[in-house]
């Protein structure tokens, strides 16, 4: 080996020790409470593209210099439980789209109030009628949306009733707030069984009227508790956006736009630390078996999922493959929508519904209760 060629190899291990250090405080940071550490938490963010570069390194070693390669190696060992949250690998089992006697088909969807609020003939109209066809399609037996909107005013869509009568759902509750012209926003949950009892309660605010909602719903002889919550989200603007994509294109000022990137996100991580907690507390306090559907807005490699996820089952994890992307924008990493069930239930299958209605995928589980 020439001088230059193992100085450059050892310049690399140098960079490789930085990944690896990175690459273990990503693996640790669900245990890193965000209120702290803002700006640590948010190498959650990271975690994927930091697992690919360890496992080139670790590639590149053992053709180039086995021995160096142990410095990976092990990373990846200490890492395997968030790479296991990360990454499913339920590779064979596909979704039968027939119910099996007994299942509960759940789904959870951010619909993004609809696309369209205002009665009409335009593209967002479409848009919304095509949503309300693939929720039918779905034929789930529970329904939790968030980011719902509805209107009593006549010029306005009532969603209410067009999933309630016009899908079939004769049982829902739906938290929400005035938004102005009679026209409500907030998480709901619609069954066709019955609901026994329901109860919200309201996160902290900075920004959104948000809360984390229950339904007690009576499935044969058993109640079980369904939760549905959207968590604070970054509160990205057009504006945002565009600063990010000039740090993708190294355009602009870069220090600035990043500085203001780096500050909403780890507001929104400060206050969804807060509520995750809360909705630990809620979950566990359920005398019935509990089901979680929500928009966590983080990825499983946070504090956030892990304090909500507890010792819950996370059905993608259970039946499904890769990485689950249900945010459509910005990366290909975020998976940010889960269902997520505790030990009384046995989840059966799990999908994610990838068409660009809403700026979020749709995810379905069929579930049995225990």
């Amino acid at each position: 080996m020439g001088i230059f060629a193992s100085i450059s190899n050892r310049v690399l291990f140098v960079v490789n020790i930085i990944v690896v250090a990175a690459f273990l405080l990503a693996c640790i940071n669900p245990h890193i409470n965000p209120e702290n550490w803002p700006l640590v938490s948010l190498i959650s963010l990271a975690f994927p593209f930091l697992l690919i570069l360890v496992i080139v390194f670790f590639i590149w070693w053992l053709l180039v210099h086995r021995r160096w390669a142990l410095l990976s190696g092990i990373a990846l060992i200490l890492g395997s439980g968030e790479i296991t949250d990360l990454f499913a690998v339920k590779f064979y089992a596909s979704f039968k789209e027939p119910k099996q006697e007994g299942s509960i088909r759940v789904a959870t969807w951010n619909v993004a109030r609809f696309i369209e609020m205002v009665r009409n003939n335009n593209m967002g109209s479409q848009t919304r009628y095509k949503m309300l066809k693939q929720i039918g399609q779905v034929n789930a037996d529970i329904l939790c949306f968030q980011e719902f909107s509805s209107s009593v005013n006549p010029d306005w869509y009532n969603n209410i009733v067009a999933v309630s009568k016009g899908l079939n759902y004769p049982y829902y509750y739906f938290n929400h707030d005035l938004d102005g012209d009679r026209l409500f926003n907030g998480n709901v949950i619609f069954s066709r069984f019955p609901i026994a009892d329901t109860g919200m309660v309201r996160f902290p605010r900075p920004t959104l009227p948000e809360a984390i909602v229950f339904a007690d719903i009576k499935v044969g002889e058993k109640l079980i508790r369904v939760h549905t919550a959207h968590l604070q989200s970054n509160q990205f603007r057009k504006e945002d956006i565009s600063k990010i994509q000039e740090i993708k294109g190294g355009k602009g000022n870069i220090l600035s736009n990043a500085r203001h990137i780096l500050s909403k996100l780890s507001v929104a991580i400060t206050h969804r630390s807060i509520q995750a907690e809360m909705a630990d507390t809620i979950i566990n306090n359920s005398p019935y078996p509990v089901l979680f559907c929500g928009d966590m807005n983080d990825v499983p490699n946070s504090y956030t999922y892990k304090t909500i996820k507890g010792n819950m089952q996370d059905a993608f994890l259970q039946k499904g493959f890769g990485i689950g992307r249900t945010y459509t924008s910005l990366s290909p990493t975020l998976r940010i929508d889960y269902i997520l069930a505790d030990k009384n239930f046995d989840i059966s299958q799990c999908k994610r519904i990838t068409t660009r209605y809403s700026d979020h995928y749709m995810v379905v589980a069929d579930i049995k209760i225990r």
